[in-house]
């Protein structure tokens, strides 16, 4: 029986420092930028084509203004995911602005209710800078691709993921997550 739900930000959190200063032409530091390839969460996305040095190398490419020179398609789209948040910081912070006050207390009940015997009490979701999958399950964890999140531009707070509402999205994988 699921008691909450928790939502992760951290990694998201490290990132928005990150297209901060790097849109201000600041230089982030090497260190900040392998802290931010080593922060466990970043596991979730980490295969054998795409690592902590793919996002090293992008990372590092980007706040040194350098072109990306990688056969990965991982890496190529993540280097373009993370070109796209500094075109627009403000469009950015319309993204993670809602996320910061989510509340999903409101889905535990009929998450129980749809899986009466889940063995997950407390399942996560989990915000990360992804590369290609929209969204992946492991263990209690919903590891979603931040940058599938879509902010409109007329509502404020209303955000999708594909022609969903984020809440119902999360409602739906929550519930693929639970019935397993």
């Amino acid at each position: 029986m699921i008691k909450r739900i928790k939502t992760k930000l951290d990694v998201i959190e490290g990132m928005l420092y990150y297209w901060q200063a790097t849109s201000e032409k600041d230089k982030v530091g090497e260190k900040y930028i392998i802290t931010m390839a080593e922060q466990e969460e970043m596991q979730y996305i980490y295969d054998e084509e795409f690592n902590q040095e793919s996002v090293r190398k992008v990372l590092s490419a980007i706040s040194n203004r350098e072109l990306l020179n990688s056969e990965s398609k991982k890496a190529r789209k993540f280097w373009n995911n993370n070109m796209w948040m500094l075109e627009d910081l403000e469009y950015t912070n319309l993204m993670i602005a809602p996320l910061k006050t989510l509340n999903l207390d409101a889905l535990i009940d009929k998450l129980n209710n749809k899986a009466v015997n889940s063995q997950y009490e407390e399942p996560e979701v989990i915000f990360l800078p992804g590369h290609h999958d929209e969204y992946t399950i492991k263990d209690n964890k919903l590891i979603i691709n931040f940058f599938r999140v879509k902010a409109d531009l007329y509502e404020e707070n209303k955000v999708m993921i594909g022609d969903q509402l984020l809440v119902d999205y999360i409602e739906e994988k929550l519930s693929e997550l639970v019935s397993q």
